[in-house]
């Protein structure tokens, strides 16, 4: 998941009235919730035993007074719990899904109580490899145990109790995301309403767990990331900008590459004929590797591509069949897939679709025409945003 650096950004002032999608959330506040204290630690997938742990959260809109219109957004790899909104008036650019979060945008803020968290083993408030280990007074680093989606949605669960909100209108994501929602439906049933996975899947090809273990390398091979014990020295920057830039082709398509940039030389005269950047599309990839290296952590792009990598609704709900990894969802579906993308293509959100009716849930799909890649559903789209205002509408009429 990224941001596109080639679409106008706008600072809080200008957006505070109105944009293109309709009113901003204004100023957000990032809040955090504190729990699995010693000895009452978390039970990771593994076996192994992790607390405290501090799960880094968002929230929009009002809570009804029966709590029916919560609205879980599950953010992507490198996204966090900011999914709207500004945190300063002088705030250069709104939260990742901003397009799609606020008031008479497609999750309507007037209408719903929307909460977004930061994952398990991320680097923006939660509790991860670069948060301090309680027993050492040091970063985890590669102490921190390896987490799984499925405890990532555990972590999510807690927090949601500590909420009070028993009930989820629907649970959202796209990606890693998705996969989140999917393992809400399998792991808690009870508890979801309705889910929207989009660009999503239930468990990697080998195609995506090969490009996240050669973004992986990438990191290890740094000098720098020293067995990721780095955070008191030079941090592997070289290693994380490689592994962002593998990550960035895959989030594209040939067609938006190919529109974007094309052959066109960075110096319109000739080829410098060294190694500096002569094409666009080169630059551009230096370009996004730079600026994530600010960001983010080495150590968690290496624990949630191997989260995401485990992940196999199959194997772990239904004995390698997706049929019975549906077989206890209750809730209504909307899929959506996008036709350039080729990280995570129709066919993947078509079987879903295809062990959900096997199931006789109730099941809506669309596969998008868009030409941006994998990364379209954070884009601007009238279709998709069409899509999602009137399922929530539906599932909240019928509750």
């Amino acid at each position: 998941m990224f941001f596109f650096p080639f679409l106008k950004q706008s600072k809080m002032s200008e957006y505070i009235e109105h944009d293109a999608d309709g009113i901003s959330v204004g100023l957000v506040k990032k809040k955090s919730y504190t729990y699995a204290e010693p000895p009452n630690e978390m039970i990771l997938e593994s076996g192994t035993r992790l607390g405290p742990v501090t799960i880094a959260y968002e929230t929009y809109g009002e809570l009804n007074k029966d709590k029916s219109n919560a609205v879980l957004i599950c953010h992507a790899l490198s996204g966090d719990s900011h999914v709207a909104g500004y945190y300063s008036k002088d705030d250069p650019k709104p939260g990742w899904w901003d397009i799609m979060v606020g008031p008479d945008k497609g999750i309507d803020t007037n209408k719903y109580f929307v909460i977004c968290s930061n994952i398990l083993g991320s680097c923006m408030g939660s509790t991860g490899p670069c948060t301090y280990n309680p027993k050492t007074v040091k970063p985890y680093g590669l102490d921190f145990p390896v987490v799984t989606i499925g405890d990532m949605v555990k972590a999510q669960r807690a927090l949601l109790d500590h909420l009070g909100i028993k009930k989820i209108l629907t649970v959202i994501g796209g990606s890693i995301g998705g996969m989140q929602v999917l393992e809400w439906c399998a792991q808690y049933p009870e508890m979801v309403v309705s889910a929207i996975p989009l660009a999503s899947t239930t468990k990697h090809s080998a195609l995506a767990i090969a490009f996240h273990e050669v973004a992986r390398q990438a990191i290890m091979a740094d000098p720098n990331w020293n067995d990721g014990n780095y955070y008191s020295g030079e941090k592997p920057k070289l290693g994380l900008a490689v592994a962002r830039m593998i990550g960035h082709i895959t989030y594209l398509s040939d067609e938006s590459m190919r529109i974007k940039f094309g052959r066109r030389l960075q110096n319109k005269n000739d080829f410098s004929f060294n190694f500096d950047a002569d094409f666009q599309v080169e630059s551009y990839l230096r370009y996004q590797g730079s600026k994530f290296v600010e960001r983010f952590d080495a150590n968690s792009f290496l624990y949630i591509t191997k989260t995401a990598d485990y992940y196999d609704l199959e194997r772990q709900h239904g004995s390698g069949s997706a049929v019975e990894a549906f077989s206890k969802a209750r809730a209504k579906f909307l899929v959506v897939s996008f036709t350039s993308d080729w990280l995570y293509p129709t066919y993947q959100s078509k079987s879903m679709v295809q062990a959900m009716k096997k199931n006789g849930l109730d099941v809506s799909f669309c596969e998008i025409e868009a030409q941006w890649g994998h990364d379209a559903f954070l884009l601007p789209s009238k279709r998709l945003t069409d899509l999602i205002k009137g399922f929530l509408e539906r599932v909240y009429r019928e509750i």
